[in-house]
């Protein structure tokens, strides 16, 4: 059992301000679990966020006192590289691009189930396990996909296998390039690097890594996405 995790649980901002809504919300966040703060304006929200570091911000799109959009714009200048995820009872495809311009990882549609709610979190948080641990130990994504492998060389097996081993033989020094990049605040590298990666992944079935490297270039300044890289990569060296 990982004490530490259990000890230390992620801490969410929910910002709703439909009171059942929030029930909803908070008694399945709660059950991940997590520590979750809520707010129901955007004036609560970044009164909230001034005292307390969140590892994942839900925004309901349309607040008594603003915009999603509005309060993610403020809350990055505050605190850059927290995902966030948006939740509206509106799908058209113009608000769905709305969202992503203004820097949402996920649209959650409302009312929506609670396991799609806890595999939108678990995805934003770097999927963490159900008890806050590590993806190691329940991971959402295996770290090889045979199928996506197998698609992207047309079915042949041992071109997998011979492109898994140059990619497993170059993954240290991508991680280490990764890790400067990181350290000297370096964007221009870090981003080359993650997506040459990216690609890579891609070609071999590298499921896992793949999602943290997403992760990574969504939320560098991040400690849970940078953590989750190192882990991806060390499941596929050792």
């Amino acid at each position: 059992m990982n004490t530490h995790a259990q000890a230390n649980p992620p801490r969410l901002l929910l910002v709703e301000d439909d009171a059942t809504s929030q029930g909803f919300f908070r008694a399945a966040l709660e059950a991940l679990p997590a520590m979750v703060d809520v707010a129901g304006s955007v004036a609560q929200a970044l009164e909230t966020s001034g005292t307390a570091r969140h590892d994942l911000w839900l925004i309901d799109v349309n607040l008594p006192d603003g915009s999603g959009q509005e309060l993610l714009l403020r809350l990055r200048a505050l605190h850059p590289g927290v995902p966030a995820l948006a939740h509206t009872a509106d799908n058209g495809a113009d608000i769905r691009q709305s969202l992503r311009e203004a820097g949402f990882q996920r649209l959650l549609v409302k009312p929506m189930t609670r396991a799609d709610l806890l595999d939108a979190v678990r995805g934003c948080l770097g999927h963490a396990g159900a008890n806050g641990a590590p993806a190691s130990e329940e991971p959402a994504t295996p770290d090889w996909d045979e199928n996506a492998a197998l698609s992207a060389l047309n079915g042949h097996q041992a071109h997998v296998v011979a492109l898994r081993e140059l990619f497993l033989s170059e993954l240290p020094v991508a991680r280490d390039a990764v890790s400067v990049a990181l350290r000297q605040h370096d964007d221009g590298a870090l981003r080359s690097q993650l997506h040459r990666l990216q690609a890579s992944c891609g070609f071999v079935g590298a499921s896992r890594l793949g999602r943290a490297v997403r992760q990574l270039h969504q939320a560098p300044e991040s400690d849970l996405a940078r953590r989750q890289f190192d882990a991806a990569v060390s499941a596929l060296l050792h």
